[in-house]
């Protein structure tokens, strides 16, 4: 793994649920954007970017307050053994604003002077 992939880890939050309900319900909660408003505050600015019905939901986002940070949230349903659903969300910090800053590769410590 290089540097790059652990700083791409660091703005990435995944989480995974056991839900209670059908694959078709789950769906409904999360593509409908008023259902979608109760359980998940803050997304009136979230645009859609792509949906495959019933199973992944692709959303980006924008901070309602300044930074105004963009991110963009994957959601992803799958059927339980049970007859619950799985659900998969991963958050993405997309906005470059809010990236770390990267290291230069001579960062070794050691200042030269010209004399």
């Amino acid at each position: 793994m290089n540097d790059m992939d652990n700083d791409d880890a660091a703005c990435e939050l995944v989480q995974e649920y056991a839900l209670d309900a059908s694959p078709e319900k789950v769906w409904r909660a999360l593509s409908i954007p008023e259902l979608r408003a109760q359980w998940l505050p803050g997304t009136e600015h979230a645009e859609p970017l792509s949906e495959v019905p019933p199973q992944a939901l692709s959303l980006r986002l924008r901070e309602a307050e300044p930074p105004f940070l963009e991110s963009t949230v994957d959601l992803k349903i799958s059927p339980a053994a049970d007859g619950g659903t799985l659900l998969r969300i991963v958050h993405v910090l997309t906005d470059a604003r809010a990236q770390p800053a990267r290291e230069v590769a001579n960062d070794g410590g050691f200042l030269m002077y010209a004399t």
